[in-house]
């Protein structure tokens, strides 16, 4: 499924480490799980196009998929339908790929102390395939097809679409591609939205915190 490719996107091929930021994984995969939930014809826009509803409600037989449905308990905009999506999205997709076979699970400890796990990849050549397909739709030298396509959508919301890729890449040329293929798609709409409204959302939090800090300060 697209949320399970997006986030092997976001892997190293050989380490599993993850190749951008936290916030834009997570955005990134709520918007392909939402999209995912329109594919299958259980949530659908409203009239205005504005807001998203669940117009199915019949049970998916994947688990993960059905959860996230019921996260949507009312009509809502999309990029906060995305928001809503975030949470545990990225483990969630992870246990997929673990259930899937694609990566193993092992418990370690950070810096020797704290408890945490670490991915590993059973198979770097699923990976590397599908980020050659992913660039050689970049780079203009093959149509991508709709997954492709979605694929490069989503990373493109999120600013990653260069980062998702290793070797001597122009960052323009590339980036310019993933525009034109995103065009006015709803689902990187969302996303950017989703994220612009995180990142505001996190300037207020530190306007406030210094505003708090000057305050104490000034009392003293």
């Amino acid at each position: 499924m697209l949320p399970e490719d997006l986030m092997l996107l976001f892997l190293h091929d050989e380490t599993g480490r993850v190749l951008t930021d936290t916030v834009s994984i997570h955005t990134a995969l709520a918007g392909a799980v939402l999209k995912e939930l329109v594919d299958s014809g259980r949530v659908a826009f409203e009239n205005d196009g504005r807001k998203v509803v669940v117009v199915d409600p019949t049970p998916l037989q994947d688990e993960f998929l059905q959860k996230s449905l019921t996260r949507l308990d009312q009509a809502m905009e999309s990029q906060r339908a995305v928001v809503r999506l975030r949470t545990h999205v990225r483990e969630n997709v992870m246990a997929q790929l673990v259930d899937q076979g694609v990566l193993t699970v092992e418990n370690t400890r950070m810096f020797g102390i704290f408890p945490t796990k670490r991915y590993v990849i059973q198979d770097p050549q699923v990976i590397s395939d599908l980020r050659n397909a992913v660039c050689q739709a970049a780079l203009r030298r093959r149509a991508p097809d709709e997954h492709i396509g979605a694929l490069m959508t989503l990373l493109y919301a999120v600013n990653a679409v260069y980062e998702v890729f290793d070797g001597d890449i122009d960052r323009y040329e590339i980036n310019a591609r993933a525009r034109e293929i995103a065009g006015d798609d709803w689902a990187a709409q969302a996303v950017e939205l989703a994220m612009d409204g995180m990142s505001r959302m996190t300037s207020w939090r530190i306007v406030a915190s210094e505003m708090t800090a000057a305050s104490v300060g000034g009392s003293s």
